[in-house]
């Protein structure tokens, strides 16, 4: 092993492991911003590009970012620095701060985003939810077996204090006493893989940005309880395993970045009424 990597084997190297072929065809993935010759000492890891995970690439010295979500998902006409994407791409620019993309590749992978969400709940004999036509060892989504069965409230507490904090936290739609054993789980928005779900055999499913018809219908048909995270923290576990990896196979400094990019910032239960304090009568 050389004692200094570049911008290019590294994108050799995570295109290696996140096949672009695995990409949705909407998505935008790879490489967006480098030089493919530039030297790359420190990496950090980020779910989002937004102003504030620029800000910390640049104070640490960053060479190169590795994100989950694509800067530019749509088409542009301009990346003008009065833009709010355009600003973003200036300052990578002025800074020598490589970007690089994995998204719906990294969702389908083994190990990718659903895996490192799986691991946290400590989910074993873990499978697809949604396989890969070409490859079923592939595709979006797992589902896993708990170490021990768990009522649907202490998955959710597990869950909470397993997942990163955010104001958003985990809530949970089903009876409360509900043995769960099997789990389904998605990193990301994951309410169109509901019908997988009730399909695979899961007594509980853990994914992000539920709506409330679809997941209404959802627990009216009998599907599995629900549990509803924030974005980010069901997809900030895949950071680790990115990190962990690079680490390992190259010679670069790895930061994870622990920057709370949900947009939600604030969280107020409303308080019980009158009616709903006093106790069930018998």
């Amino acid at each position: 092993m050389t004692s200094e990597t570049t911008v290019g084997r590294l994108v050799d190297a995570l295109e290696a492991r996140y096949r672009p072929a695995w990409a949705e065809e909407w998505d935008r993935i790879g490489l967006v911003l480098g030089e493919p010759e530039a030297v790359v000492r420190r990496v950090l890891c980020v779910v989002d590009v937004v102003p504030e995970t620029v800000d910390e690439a640049l104070e640490i010295g960053a060479d190169l970012i590795v994100a989950h979500h694509p800067l530019l998902h749509k088409g542009v006409s301009s990346v003008a620095p009065t833009t709010f994407k355009g600003r973003i791409v200036h300052r990578l620019i002025k800074g020598d701060v490589a970007l690089f993309t994995a998204h719906t590749n990294a969702d389908s992978a083994n190990p990718g985003v659903s895996d490192a969400l799986a691991a946290r709940l400590g989910l074993t004999d873990l499978r697809p939810l949604v396989p890969r036509k070409d490859d079923p060892t592939l595709g979006l989504g797992r589902v896993g077996t708990l170490p021990a069965p768990l009522t649907l409230a202490a998955l959710t507490a597990k869950a909470a204090d397993q997942l990163p904090r955010t104001a958003w936290g985990v809530r949970a739609a089903g009876d409360p006493e509900r043995i769960i054993r099997t789990v389904a789980v998605c990193g990301g928005a994951g309410d169109s893989f509901l019908g997988a779900a009730a399909a695979s055999g899961a007594e509980a499913y853990l994914t992000a940005d539920l709506r409330h018809h679809p997941a209404g219908e959802h627990l009216a048909a009998g599907g599995p309880a629900l549990l509803d995270a924030a974005h980010w923290a069901t997809e900030r576990p895949w950071c680790d395993d990115v990190a962990q990896w690079l680490r390992a196979a190259h010679p670069v400094e790895v930061i994870v970045s622990d920057l709370d990019t949900d947009p939600w910032t604030l969280h107020a239960a409303s308080p019980l009424s009158t009616e709903q304090k006093k106790e069930p009568s018998s």
